[in-house]
């Protein structure tokens, strides 16, 4: 049976911010920034009334401030949005055959062939109604045949509203919007086509396949596709990770607490490191050491959600230095992150800098680029140079070959 795709993009409006006003009505109507409630913090969400004065996501709260003297700032409640968004997955989970969760608030659905036995934008509506009825929040969705065209669609008719993009009407429905709405152009990128005289969709669909191939590269086809919407991009089945751990047993047994803490605070870094490249946040960390005569004991401490090493870090040592009993030989340390979340931000933005966003955002685009350990704090360094007298019985040092469960 052949049958057109029929993917669906649904985000919950200002997510954070419909989720305080559900506990405080009084926050209803009025400028709401969530995010950093210091002038050093950054806004990590913000209501409509907000964005009317210009303020944005990612802004510097000292500027949202000055944009809009009368804004209500909240530090923002991580639990609460995770239990909410927890909520709406089990919504969808119940209701369709195949969803993807991108983010925290954004879920990729796909009904391909369900059209058959009922109409695709029908069973949308009817899963954005239960929605709003059993969770109270606002929640807008695009379909069209590509995930591409329905995010724009999803984007375009915000808040708490509903688009389709009819089989064949791609390419017409982007061609009047600014190239910013293609989900892959960022502000560089914007720049750049601003140069080439690339102002709308429009004009990026008319232009040369090979002009953006060798002006962009392989970035450029895929853009060009995209504003042709053209999307072959498949909706990834969700899986909820429980948790991501990493362990290292040594070759012989030791006691050189230097050489443990080097390792323990290795491990804690690239395993903060995979949970931001996961847009995941973890509430509970784990600190494992077996010793010699293989009694093995762990301590567990649960935390706010977070990503962020210099939280996990302090803490994890912390319990590594509780834990250790400097008397016996140590045969096998571990670090574990459980109780993970779907996590949209990097690192924890309710508390921290934007000086702190940025260092971590380059840290771990280094890394992305040149490999996990290229780059690391000084005080593990040593973890690297022990593993190459250390062959770990033929397998890959753990700090590379993560045991994920």
């Amino acid at each position: 049976m052949s049958y057109q795709k029929s993917i669906v993009h649904m985000d919950l409006d200002t997510f954070f911010v419909s989720c305080e006003r559900l506990h405080d009505r009084r926050l209803l109507h009025k400028p709401v920034l969530i995010g950093g409630t210091s002038d050093r913090g950054v806004v990590a969400s913000c209501s409509y009334e907000a964005r009317a004065f210009g303020i944005h996501s990612a802004m510097p709260m000292k500027m949202a401030r000055q944009l809009c003297p009368e804004a209500i700032i909240i530090k923002g409640n991580s639990g609460l949005y995770t239990k909410m968004s927890q909520a709406v997955t089990d919504i969808i989970k119940e209701n369709v055959p195949l969803f993807e969760k991108s983010s925290i608030d954004e879920f990729y659905i796909d009904l391909s062939g369900m059209d058959h036995f009922f109409g695709c934008m029908q069973w949308a509506s009817d899963i954005k109604e239960k929605i709003v009825k059993e969770t109270h929040l606002p929640i807008s969705f695009g379909l069209s045949q590509n995930k591409t065209v329905s995010k724009v669609a999803t984007n375009e008719i915000k808040p708490n509203n509903q688009l389709q993009v009819a089989y064949g009407q791609e390419k017409s429905f982007l061609a009047p919007l600014s190239v910013k709405k293609i989900p892959m152009v960022g502000d560089k990128t914007y720049q750049s086509l601003r140069q080439l005289g690339i102002r709308y969709i429009r004009t990026l669909q008319e232009m040369p396949v090979e002009l953006m191939e060798r002006t962009f590269g392989r970035h450029g086809i895929t853009m060009w596709k995209k504003a042709q919407g053209i999307d072959n991009t498949p909706v990834i089945p969700h899986h909820e990770r429980k948790s991501i751990s990493t362990e290292r047993t040594f070759d012989r047994d030791t006691t050189d607490v230097r050489k443990l803490k080097s390792i323990m605070l290795a491990m804690a870094e690239n395993l903060a490191f995979q949970l931001r490249r996961g847009q995941k946040l973890t509430a509970c960390i784990t600190v494992k050491v077996r010793y010699s005569d293989f009694n093995t004991y762990t301590l567990q401490n649960k935390i706010p959600y977070t990503s962020a090493d210099h939280i996990l870090i302090p803490k994890i040592m912390e319990m590594f230095d509780r834990l250790y009993n400097k008397r016996l030989l140590v045969r096998l340390i571990g670090v574990r992150y459980s109780h993970l979340a779907e996590g949209y931000y990097q690192i924890n933005l309710f508390e921290d800098s934007e000086e702190a966003i940025r260092l971590y955002q380059a840290m771990d685009k280094m890394r992305d680029k040149h490999g996990d350990r290229k780059v690391m704090r000084a005080s593990g360094i040593e973890a690297r140079t022990i593993s190459r007298f250390n062959p770990f019985n033929g397998e890959p040092p753990p700090l590379l070959a993560n045991r994920r469960t």
